[in-house]
């Protein structure tokens, strides 16, 4: 059993996340409570496996717990929020505090059967997570710029655990690094504030991709929430299309789309990289680029939150590189500068 308390102000949301949670016979939600203070004495006290946290609450906001929470008493958080574009910003915020997923608080864009199924999956997901104590974040050494501009295509693919993990790596990009696409499993109204977040901390142009952006050395692209994000070759030039469609892997923006289309389009001028997150979405596509002769990385257990999606691609034989996030910016780096046949470790 997967032992779960809900922390929110409003009644009527305990009682809905309450409902939504019992209704699996593998929760048992040990508690509600209204703000912080009366949280902190009940995980003391019920020792609850998952958090589900509000971040807009009386007496403590959410974001001042979870940094607290993560400093003394690290634990899986999931973060409830409104779909405000000010929510949303608190959302992003909060994972990069270290909270492993974020969902949208139920109201009128959801009916309830729809918020219960993504709630659980997210409790689930977030029980399987390996959460360590947090500290304020230094600021690390930028990689050298390249002595050269590529025509190198980077192709990223993360889930739970991933923004943290992309804030690592495109931090420390310089600033003509290779063209970057992006897709990470988030809310549809979620990955415009990320990617502005991104942007601030990265040297690159980091931003959530339109139809028919261009990709080019210098920008990073992120697949907006609720699309597909695909690469295509026009002659010289690669560009992103941004579509709907069904959902693959259970996932809209899916992973495996968007490898499978690098795949295709750019073969061994790309290099795959498939960070943290629950589930496989991107392992078949990491495959694909790798037998297209592309290089490819996986993110190792010891770093990942969730080993899931880089343990199916390494099971795959997927993975040229498999390393910790620390060694994976300068390696992207130093695969996109090679020609021919990737270099030996």
């Amino acid at each position: 059993m997967i032992k779960v308390l809900i922390v929110d102000d409003s009644a009527v949301v305990r009682q809905i996340l309450q409902g939504a949670l019992s209704a699996d016979p593998e929760i048992e939600v040990v508690g509600t409570a209204p703000d912080p203070f009366v949280a902190r004495d009940m995980i003391v006290e019920r020792r609850p496996d998952v958090l589900t946290l509000d971040v807009e609450m009386p007496r403590m906001d959410g974001l001042t717990f979870l940094r607290k929470l993560m400093h003394y008493f690290p634990m899986p958080v999931v973060v409830v929020s409104s779909l405000t574009p000010e929510g949303s910003n608190l959302a992003i915020e909060a994972l990069s505090d270290g909270a492993v997923e974020v969902m949208c608080k139920p109201g009128a864009a959801f009916t309830v059967g729809d918020m219960a199924a993504e709630l659980v999956e997210k409790v689930k997901t977030a029980a399987h997570a390996h959460v360590t104590r947090r500290t304020k974040a230094q600021p690390g050494e930028r990689e050298k710029a390249l002595g050269r501009t590529t025509n190198r295509v980077i192709a990223i693919g993360a889930s739970t655990g991933g923004t943290v993990a992309l804030e690592y790596i495109l931090s420390r990009m310089p600033v003509d690094a290779p063209g970057i696409v992006i897709t990470q499993h988030m809310p549809a109204m979620f990955t415009k504030q990320f990617a502005n977040r991104l942007n601030q901390l990265s040297h690159m142009d980091v931003r959530e991709a339109v139809d028919g952006d261009s990709v080019v050395p210098g920008v990073a692209l992120i697949a907006p929430g609720d699309y597909h994000m695909v690469l295509r070759r026009s002659g010289a030039r690669y560009l992103v299309q941004v579509k709907s469609g069904p959902l693959v892997q259970r996932q809209r923006p899916s992973v495996e789309v968007l490898f499978h289309s690098v795949a295709r389009s750019a073969g061994s001028n790309a290099v795959g990289v498939i960070l943290t997150g629950m589930g496989a979405d991107g392992a078949q596509g990491l495959l694909e680029m790798r037998q297209a002769r592309a290089m490819t990385i996986a993110q190792d257990e010891a770093s990942c939150v969730v080993f899931g999606m880089p343990k199916a691609a390494i099971d795959l034989g997927a993975a040229d590189r498999i390393l910790g996030l620390e060694r994976i910016p300068h390696e992207i780096l130093r695969l996109a500068a090679s020609s021919g046949e990737a270099p030996p470790m």
